[in-house]
């Protein structure tokens, strides 16, 4: 028998909509702890914004939440397209699009190089060129950006971008600003370009297939959540800077 469309007394939310987002009867949400800015800690004691937006989500629904934790985001996003989770926080991009559902924005965090400290490599421009490899975490934001962005450098994938760097004596290595600011602060043969080389749109997800209105639900509450200030405060909790908190859609 289908839930009737009525909301519930104790939710608030079209019963459908929890049917859909939790078949199970349980939020599964597939948090990346290989994202620091994003989840820190175990998988069997995670902390962060995302896992406070899936405890958030569920106990809006009605539901118990179960976190699915991994730690990178290419196995993070399998875990979704598989139907092994019903909530994703990863970063949108086109090769993610076709399986996964995203809300706008709750986090923009910037794709950043290191180099060697001797290097002439100076700006993201000069990073894109013949003879240059760059280290990246296999199926990371980044990894699928500079994938269908770069002209003439050449990707190296491993476990993470910036040990690849080291480890193979690579040209460059990329990922996310706030982790390589810290390794090129406890390396000094290392330095960052400073400027960005991509934006980093981090976002709820969900497996395409949803219904309209569970998708629209999930959309509306990111953009609650980042208005009443859920989104900064728990990125102050976990010690990230709260400015990386998206603005809220006009």
């Amino acid at each position: 028998m289908e839930p009737k469309s009525e909301p519930t007394a104790e939710t608030g939310i079209d019963p459908r909509v929890v049917a859909d987002l939790a078949p199970t009867g349980v939020l599964r949400a597939s948090i990346n702890l290989g994202n620091p800015v994003l989840a820190q800690g175990t998988s069997e004691d995670p902390g962060g914004i995302t896992v406070d937006l899936a405890r958030e989500i569920g106990a809006r629904l009605g539901v118990p939440v179960e976190l699915v934790c991994f730690d990178a985001a290419r196995k993070s996003y399998e875990a979704m397209a598989s139907g092994r989770a019903d909530l994703c926080f990863l970063a949108v991009e086109p090769a993610r699009e076709a399986e996964v559902a995203f809300t706008a924005p709750y986090v923009v965090i910037e794709g950043v190089y290191a180099v060697p400290r001797g290097s002439a490599l100076r700006t993201p421009a000069d990073v894109d060129a013949p003879g240059v490899r760059i280290g990246v975490k296999e199926g990371s934001a980044y990894d699928l950006f500079l994938t269908r962005t770069l002209r003439h450098a050449t990707l190296v994938r491993g476990a993470e971008g910036v040990d690849t760097f080291a480890e193979r004596e690579l040209e460059a290595g990329a990922g996310i600003r706030q982790p390589m600011t810290t390794y090129a602060a406890a390396h000094p043969e290392v330095r960052l370009v400073e400027e960005r080389f991509m934006e980093i749109r981090q976002a709820v997800g969900t497996t395409i297939g949803r219904a309209p209105e569970t998708v629209a639900y999930l959309r509306a509450t990111v953009e609650e959540l980042k208005t009443n200030g859920f989104v900064a405060a728990s990125l102050r909790r976990s010690g990230q800077d709260a400015n990386v908190a998206a603005a809220p859609a006009s």
